[in-house]
């Protein structure tokens, strides 16, 4: 019997680490999670990992042809997360650790530009050379990709375009500057707008019921659906000033599609519409109606692990 190849996909976060095998047509054989202890020697970590990882494998008809990483900070050049704020590792070569240790080909990225080679691989951008992910989170990543490949720029910091302005002398972000695209599209943004019209409008709303510092995007989103007009309001306002940036980025980059995962990605309609129309009113008579707005099609509760585990599958591709 043939054993199933496979790829070790892995996404660090400050508290938890997930990780899974999954073949090139997307199934996964295995999936577990660690507690990271990001304040500890990473190395205890991967080590964690590789017990679990080679237990299975061992007792399994798997051949694990590679593993792909992904980290805040992470970067594809250089191997190594560096100085992650959530992690206090200073810079570590991930995949010079790994690499040993399993004996195998490994790969590292930042979170956004691994769901974009995990969409490319495993969900609505199969097939397509041009595309944009945008990850909407408690910030905004992207992963951009260009004639098949992944944009890292010379020093593999490329695509933040989260941090693009939008506003003069806007939001203060946590990067440092003020009016940067995440500070208004993202779970953070949509509260903050939110906030600011329960504020400024004398609107009937539920959400007057909740007090500021216990207000999150979902609750914003439950009361969106149910017809409060101040929630309804937020999103929109959220989708036109996303959808504004994204005919920007439309100019320099013609996309076939933009793809939105993560969690305001699953309010659908109350997203996508403002967004769509924002984009067409503001892009160039170029690219009207070319660019599609999609919903990622990796599922949430394996979009990580997929991600990554994609990552590992491109490369592989690529040198065959």
């Amino acid at each position: 019997m043939q054993k199933a190849q496979v790829t070790l996909g892995i996404d660090i976060g400050g508290t938890n680490t997930v990780f899974g095998l999954i073949g090139e047509d997307g199934k996964q054989y295995y999936h577990n999670s660690v507690k990271t202890e990001a304040d500890r020697d990473p190395e205890l970590l991967f080590n964690k990992i590789y017990d679990h990882v080679n237990s299975f494998v061992e007792n399994s008809e798997m051949d694990l042809l590679g593993i792909g990483v992904g980290a805040p900070n992470a970067n594809y050049y250089t191997n190594k997360i560096e100085n992650a704020v959530n992690l206090s590792w200073g810079t570590v070569n991930v995949v010079d650790i790994l690499s040993k240790l399993f004996d195998t080909p490994a790969f590292i990225t930042n979170d956004a530009n691994a769901a974009a080679l995990g969409e490319k691989q495993f969900g609505e951008a199969e097939g397509m050379e041009d595309f944009i992910e945008i990850t909407l989170g408690t910030g905004l990543g992207s992963g951009i990709v260009v004639n098949g490949e992944l944009v890292y720029g010379h020093d593999g910091f490329a695509g933040e375009l989260g941090h693009i302005k939008v506003i003069e002398n806007g939001r203060e972000c946590g990067c440092g500057n003020r009016g940067c695209l995440e500070t208004y599209a993202s779970a953070t943004g949509l509260v903050r707008t939110t906030l600011e019209f329960l504020s400024k409008f004398k609107s009937e709303s539920e959400l007057r019921d909740i007090p500021p510092n216990k207000l999150t995007s979902k609750k914003v989103y439950k009361y969106a659906q149910k017809g409060d007009k101040i929630a309804q309001q937020a999103f929109s306002e959220t989708g036109r000033i996303l959808g504004r940036a994204l005919a920007n980025f439309v100019a320099a980059l013609s996309p076939e599609a933009i793809i939105l995962y993560g969690g305001l990605a699953n309010a659908n309609d109350l997203i996508v519409g403002p967004v769509k129309e924002a984009l067409e009113k503001n892009v160039m008579s170029t690219f009207k109606n070319k660019v599609d707005i999609l919903i990622s099609g990796l599922p949430e509760d394996k979009a990580a692990v997929m991600g990554t585990a994609g990552l590992a599958w491109h490369e592989i591709q690529k040198e065959n």
